[in-house]
């Protein structure tokens, strides 16, 4: 191995360990997973009671049933963080918590203001669109301190989330949000599972 090589090598061997310093231990795989039945459940209800998206009232049950789920999915995700940081997290990563929070933060906020002003609108059709290109971008910024595959579920919803503002005629069908919300939950729970088991 020539020298240019061996400094090559050290460098590759700094930059894994500095990205598994990074990495937010905080997260929980069974609250990711949770996220996704969630996603499924809310699918599920608005099958039942809200199929078609067709007039106001029925724009505002669309919106008051995916509220609903993310709210869930913010509690049950943040009260496993809250868990994790009275509980097991050292001063360092007490620290990194508040990194974690501010870096997603600017996505979320911007999508509730998106959010509402479309509901005020009425253009319920943008809305799946904005929830997930915005999730996506959240994701993106925190793409440091997630599991490295995870970048890719990120990828997914930003490319979801460009598709769907531009198909407004399917963005409001009741599989739209399940199956990227369902699948793409489900996708970081396993590979925070893995990271987990790997670091154990």
């Amino acid at each position: 191995m020539t020298g240019l090589e061996r400094a090559l090598a050290d460098i590759a061997e700094v930059r894994e360990r500095l990205g598994n310093v990074q990495r937010f231990k905080g997260y929980s795989a069974l609250a990711s997973a949770a996220s996704g039945v969630f996603a499924l459940t809310a699918g599920a209800v608005q099958l039942a009671i809200d199929p078609r998206v067709d007039t106001v009232q029925r724009g505002h049950l669309y919106f008051a049933i995916w509220l609903v789920c993310c709210a869930a999915s913010v509690l049950i995700n943040y009260g496993a963080i809250a868990h994790w940081y009275v509980n097991d997290a050292t001063a360092r990563e007490r620290w990194q918590t508040a990194t974690v929070g501010l870096s997603i933060a600017p996505a979320l906020v911007l999508g509730a203001a998106l959010s509402l002003a479309l509901l005020q609108a009425g253009l319920f059709a943008f809305l799946p669109g904005v929830w997930c290109g915005c999730y996506g971008v959240g994701l993106f910024a925190s793409r440091t301190t997630i599991p490295r595959d995870a970048v890719f579920v990120a990828a997914g919803f930003l490319i979801a989330g460009c598709v769907l503002l531009f198909t407004p005629a399917i963005a409001l069908q009741w599989w739209v949000l399940a199956a990227a919300f369902g699948a793409g939950q489900t996708a970081i729970a396993v590979f925070v599972a893995r990271e987990r088991a790997v670091h154990a």
